[in-house]
């Protein structure tokens, strides 16, 4: 069975680093393992490597080390350069941008799993209307946050040959729109319970 973690000696230049590369879980490491972990030791970012292994380049980034041949004490060679100080200023407010999506998104979760307990019963009926509006303000807060960090992306404006910055402002953005879109559903969710609750409300009062 291969490994999980294994040592190499990864060449940058005239620097060498010994490099441990774990695969996630119990698997065995793959490419993107060890591209991740260079760019933690050298600072130069995933789209700027090239790495090159008995002359031969690497690309398959999901693809297991050992399908290369690299195994324990090999050797590969990385090429790229790291990113302006600039850029990394840049990518560092996309970092904490995304730990806020991240928050914000868990709490939405929360959320959609507090509506899918009232749906169950899990509360009383007379009290259900409350915490459904209750619920719905939060909706409101976490869409309101999505809302915000999108219009400090969208005023980032990133030159051309930033392309670390310019690929994970991209993603973050989809990100955001998939998350706004989950606001809206369990919004749509919360305002059809309150509706069959006031319904079954009048049905009982006539």
């Amino acid at each position: 069975m291969a490994e999980n973690a294994v040592t190499l000696t990864v060449a940058h230049g005239t620097t060498k680093h010994n490099i441990e590369v774990r695969g996630s879980e119990s698997n065995e490491p793959l490419l993107n393992d060890l591209a991740e972990a260079i760019a933690q030791v050298t600072g130069v970012p995933l789209p700027s490597q090239k790495l090159i292994f008995k002359g031969k380049s690497l690309r398959e980034m999901e693809q297991p080390l050992s399908s290369f041949g690299v195994k324990q004490g090999c050797k590969v060679m990385m090429i790229g350069k790291r990113n302006s100080p600039e850029e990394e200023a840049e990518l560092k407010i996309l970092k904490d941008l995304e730990k806020s999506v991240d928050q914000t998104s868990k709490k939405l979760e929360k959320v959609d799993g507090e509506l899918t307990g009232l749906k169950n019963g899990f509360l009383a009926k007379h009290l259900q209307a409350e915490a459904l509006s209750k619920l719905d303000q939060r909706v409101k807060v976490a869409a309101e946050q999505f809302m915000k960090i999108l219009e400090q992306m969208d005023a980032m404006s990133l030159p051309e040959n930033f392309s670390d910055c310019r690929m994970k402002k991209k993603g973050l953005i989809k990100t955001v729109q998939a998350c706004l879109a989950q606001c809206d559903k369990i919004e749509a969710g919360i305002s059809d319970h309150l509706a069959k609750l006031q319904s079954k409300n009048l049905a009982l009062s006539e």
